[in-house]
């Protein structure tokens, strides 16, 4: 690498975009919701486990945000975050027992990542 080629390097702009915690919740369940689906298509189970644990624990966080006193949604949200953070928990058992199948808890991140859709995207 030249002299140059650093110099430029050294000064050029080091900001990253700033992004909103919305932005960044969308982004996160998006690639479980991902890895979800394809390990449903993929049918191999250990695939599906691994996605379905991945799943449990974001929900796992998500309930524990709302239910923090600190959260400034709307206590009526919060309180239906919390009925589908412990659906998924039971359900993902039951996945895991093969009792069900994985498709409702697709559904759930899906309707939930249409919540989070910024503005102006399509649908």
């Amino acid at each position: 690498m030249n002299a140059s080629l650093k110099a430029q390097q050294a000064y050029a702009p080091t900001f990253a975009p700033i992004r909103s915690a919305r932005s960044i919740e969308y982004d996160v369940i998006a690639r479980i919701t991902y890895r979800l689906k394809k390990a449903i298509e993929k049918g191999a189970y250990n695939s599906l486990v691994e996605a379905l644990h991945e799943n449990r624990n974001l929900w796992h966080v998500m309930a524990l945000d709302v239910v923090d006193p600190d959260n400034e949604l709307p206590r009526e949200l919060r309180a239906r975050i919390f009925y589908l953070a412990e659906f998924t928990n039971q359900h993902t058992s039951k996945v895991i027992r093969k009792e069900e199948n994985a498709v409702p808890l697709l559904e759930i991140n899906t309707a939930i990542l249409r919540g989070l859709k910024p503005s102006g995207e399509g649908a």
